[in-house]
């Protein structure tokens, strides 16, 4: 680092704790006298390590100690400013009309290849093509659904204006554009992204779209072979080592990539290793059967493992929970939240409208996705769950022993762990849990009351205590459902 450099962060270090800082004050204190643009670059590049934020006049402040708090609106759109940014991508790669013609038909078989792979099960290869049609395929339902995760923690005061991110699999940018927003102006994001293949090129793009205090870094490699000492080096200044027990990132995301990773639990061990004591793993998944149950079976596998510098141990924060001391779940565990859909986005539009007459195996509709729906897991080491609730035996009926009680009445405590199953005219159908079942219970409605209907309007995730629910087994769906009739009382527990 040069004497120059030097001169600049001791000056930021003294007057951050007076007065703010003004690059204009500093560039007199500093022997050569930097013009304040050069004093103001080197602020801005050092500002994660100096726990500063750049403020609309110019001056540098350092960030609030405050926590982020949680944002409980629904997300509606995809920002026009990414929209535009994507657009311009678009049309610099393929022509103004690039959702016309042999450049439609082009992005539009991309498409319909990488969904096709994607449901076989079959590994996806990201060159341009592929990361422009996942952009307008996913970008936007990604985008809003890690806010809806991110609440989860907001809600606990555990998301700091000061925040170190690691991206692991970042794609085209739709987590990361989704916690950019998710932050306040105020907030200071440290974010780099683990990302190997051609979707780096469009969420560099994206990332320019970003605020002033959100601070970045593309490491272009995969999730095994990164580096972290890449960050250590980067931050150098103020020793910041993510491989240290006592330092580490806020949060790690790990969203759409553990399944398609030949060793995800080996990869997720990895990433837990470099969490901050009070970090979060975040990782998330489509909602379709196999993926989301597989990172339900990764979050079981490494629960209660130790971390081998000793940081901590593996706890599910949520959205799951453990409400009985001693007991984990077994059960299929396919649990998934649904949000309202987002408005369609002008690229998403442009290209379904721009089919042709002559594709017979386009429907109107194909190349929208405005549905947010995902799975996702939240894991801790400092045992901190987002329920912290311990059941009493002698109160409440367990799930594990659920054999016993049916065709009886009971009293039970579970969190809701889904929207409505049901289809159609159907009796609304709900998975519930409390942490200690082997098979699937399941939450039936059968008769609305005023004293029953907390049911149907708690989130996903929250608390419910069952009064006088019904008992009973599915052997067609080799469930158990939990009947909540006019007998039925319902109440939240906070």
């Amino acid at each position: 680092m040069s004497d120059q450099r030097d001169a600049i962060r001791s000056n930021a270090k003294y007057l951050r704790n007076v007065r703010p800082i003004d690059p204009e004050e500093i560039c007199d204190y500093v022997e050569g006298n930097p013009h304040p643009a050069v004093v103001r670059q080197h602020l801005r590049e050092d500002a994660p390590s100096l726990g500063l934020i750049e403020r609309d006049d110019g001056t540098f402040v350092p960030v609030d100690e405050e926590p982020i708090a949680p944002h409980r609106g629904p997300v509606e759109r995809f920002p026009a400013d990414y929209e535009t940014r994507l657009e311009d991508l678009l049309v610099d790669r393929y022509g103004v009309n690039w959702h016309e013609d042999g450049t439609g038909d082009l992005l539009r078989s991309t498409i319909r290849r990488f969904k096709e792979r994607y449901l076989e099960r079959q590994p996806v290869e990201y060159d341009d093509d592929v990361a422009a049609g996942y952009a307008i395929y996913h970008l936007p339902a990604y985008y809003a659904a890690v806010q809806y995760a991110l609440d989860d923690l907001a809600d606990r005061g555990l998301l700091d204006r000061n925040l170190r991110v690691l991206d692991v699999g970042a794609g085209v940018g739709g987590p990361a554009l989704g916690l950019c927003d998710y932050l306040p102006d105020d907030a200071l994001l440290d974010y780099h992204a683990i990302e190997p293949s051609a979707a780096a090129d469009v969420l560099e793009e994206l990332l320019a779209e970003t605020g002033r205090n959100v601070h970045t870094a593309i490491h272009r490699t995969t999730a095994e072979a990164f580096d972290p000492t890449a960050v250590t080096d980067a931050n150098a200044a103020d020793g910041f080592d993510p491989t240290a027990s006592d330092d580490g990132f806020d949060l790690v995301l790990a969203c759409n990539v553990l399944s398609e990773l030949d060793d995800p639990e080996a990869v997720a061990e990895r990433y837990l290793e470099l969490l901050a004591p009070d970090g979060t793993v975040l990782a998330m998944a489509p909602a379709d059967r196999n993926t989301a149950i597989q990172l339900r079976d990764l979050e079981r596998s490494l629960e209660g493992r130790p971390i081998d510098d000793g940081t901590g141990t593996v706890t599910v924060y949520g959205p799951t929970v453990r409400l009985w001391p001693g007991h984990t779940p077994s059960d299929r565990g396919w649990s998934f939240d649904v949000r309202p859909d987002l408005a369609v986005p002008s690229f998403q539009r442009k290209l379904d409208e721009a089919a042709p007459e002559s594709d017979d195996d386009h429907a109107p509709g194909e190349f929208v996705n405005v549905d947010v729906q995902f799975a996702y897991s939240q894991l801790r080491l400092d045992g901190r769950r987002r329920i912290e609730l311990d059941l009493d035996r002698e109160e409440w009926a367990r799930m594990s022993e659920m054999d016993r009680h049916v065709t009886n009445r009971i009293d039970l405590v579970a969190a809701k762990l889904s929207r409505s199953l049901s289809e159609g005219d159907a009796n609304p159908l709900f998975k519930i849990s409390d942490g200690s079942e082997s098979i699937d219970h399941y939450a039936v409605l059968t008769k609305e009351t005023s004293l029953n209907r907390a049911l149907l309007e708690a989130d996903y995730g929250a608390i419910l205590a069952f009064e006088r629910i019904l008992a009973l087994w599915n052997d067609d769906e080799e469930a158990y459902n939990l009947v909540v009739d006019e007998e039925t009382i319902v109440d939240r527990i906070a």
